[in-house]
């Protein structure tokens, strides 16, 4: 009998991962399925056959992907034609919906089975999108269980498989606090030292809007408490060239330790966490770090974003929770008189730190599903599913 055969779509590092983990679980039980479609360097070390470089996918802001277009759409073309000519077992699209869901909705069309890897934010806006990934996919699979709720509102086949991020965690506080420990030894911090990470984002714009206040908060802080310590994580040498000028225009004289990367590292060495909204939010939960979160936009963004962002809260732990159990800080609210005193209250306020710690607890326990052998089960069930319909029978 033929060898399994799963076509992938990613677009970004992120979906690599996912993709790798995916493959490695797939071959727990199917140790000769093969794999193609696009890529990342970790996907291909799986045996994963690249069509197209991922990075000639990995296109940001509004502006880049007009300029890219052309080779876009003649990528996503071929794509369509090689696996309408030669169909597989099941395609999957990770993240990156607005070159992939198109992909799927195409083939499905043809007659191939096709999932979603990593829902689009469409329960926070643009919600109509759900129409339209109906009849695209034969089922979606969710990173966050609030997201599979939404999908079964619509009616569309969907499962919670866990956010594997969750699995890379360490549940047990008093682990987590042992990790803190040996980190700090990195950054020349002692065990006593009450550090604050400042954690400004990984994209320029955001750095623009937020190294400012951010540095500005650490001397807030400075004046109310002398024995403060900071540390920066810049995500690549852009970012670091560009934190560097903020801190030599207004943070001279301040214990602030800019570091490469290693944004993981500074979370865990933390007692508490000023950060941009995003991704980093759940990681900083799943330390169980107290947090504040903050978030700026220019005015025209954000008038954009009141018109069409239908969530009470937009950092992933408030999400998660249905309740506000960090502070979240918009627009002219991210300011030192408003950031430091929040700052302060949850590295000194020890009660409200344990209770903190336990609502992250519970959360980081709803997502640890083992998502990536999760993912490879119900992809696998489509496809016997499938084959049993059709009259095949494994052998």
């Amino acid at each position: 009998m033929a060898a399994l055969r799963i076509g992938i779509v990613v677009g970004e590092a992120s979906g690599d991962i996912l993709g790798s983990s995916l493959i490695k679980a797939i071959k727990q039980k199917y140790p000769d399925a093969q794999f193609e479609g696009v890529g990342g360097p970790l996907m291909i070390a799986e045996g994963f056959n690249s069509h197209f470089p991922m990075d000639r996918l990995s296109v940001m802001g509004f502006v880049e992907p007009f300029k890219r277009l052309p080779e876009l759409l003649n990528i996503r073309k071929s794509i369509k034609e090689y696996f309408t000519n030669n169909p597989p077992d099941l395609f999957v699209g990770i993240d990156s919906p607005d070159f992939t869901l198109n992909i799927e909705l195409f083939l499905r069309e043809a007659g191939i089975l096709t999932a979603h890897y990593v829902s689009p934010s469409v329960w926070a806006w643009r919600q109509g999108r759900v129409k339209k990934i109906a009849k695209a996919v034969d089922r979606m699979l969710t990173l966050l269980p609030f997201e599979a709720e939404f999908y079964h509102q619509h009616n569309v086949p969907v499962t919670f498989v866990g956010h594997p991020l969750a699995d890379q965690f360490a549940i047990d506080p008093n682990e987590l606090e042992q990790q803190k420990q040996n980190v700090r030894e990195l950054f020349n911090l002692l065990s006593s030292d009450s550090v604050v990470a400042l954690m400004p984002g990984s994209r320029g714009g955001e750095v623009s809007l937020l190294a400012e206040p951010f540095i500005e908060t650490a001397r807030w802080c400075l004046h109310q408490r002398s024995d403060l310590k900071f540390i920066i994580p810049a995500a690549n040498d852009q970012r670091k060239k560009q934190i560097q000028r903020q801190l030599q225009e207004r943070g001279k004289g301040l214990p602030i330790q800019l570091v490469d990367g290693q944004s993981r590292e500074v979370m865990t060495a933390a007692d508490v966490i000023l950060m941009a909204s995003g991704t980093a939010a759940l990681e900083a939960m799943l330390l169980k770090k107290p947090m504040v979160v903050a978030h700026r936009l220019s005015w025209f963004t954000h008038l954009i974003a009141l018109m069409m962002v239908k969530i009470k809260f937009f950092s992933l732990p408030n999400i998660l929770a249905g309740e506000a159990l960090i502070p979240e800080l918009l627009q002219k609210e991210v300011r030192p008189e408003m950031l430091g005193p929040l700052l302060l209250e949850r590295l000194q306020d020890e009660q409200q730190r344990q209770q903190l710690t336990a609502r992250f607890t519970e959360l980081h326990e709803q997502l640890r599903q083992d998502a990536s052998t999760r993912a490879a089960e119900v992809l696998l069930t489509m496809i016997e599913k499938r084959k049993q319909s059709s009259g095949i029978v494994n052998q």
